[in-house]
């Protein structure tokens, strides 16, 4: 099922945990978010399979 989705993730520079909304209608995408902790970029790589399952991962900028 597509739509919008709350997932908790961690801060991959501060270790904070986080809740983020993420937008599953367009499918796949790269996007950049900032943690609302510590303002860092945080790189986010979703992607979705047939069955509507999320897949998240999370990289800092600078890797």
């Amino acid at each position: 099922m597509h739509g919008l989705k709350e997932v908790d993730v961690i801060c991959p520079y501060c270790g904070q945990s986080i809740d983020i909304i993420v937008d599953t209608t367009f499918g796949a995408q790269e996007y950049y978010e900032d943690c609302p902790v510590c303002c860092a970029p945080i790189l986010f790589l979703l992607s979705v399979d047939e069955t509507g399952e999320i897949y998240l991962d999370i990289k800092r900028d600078d890797e």
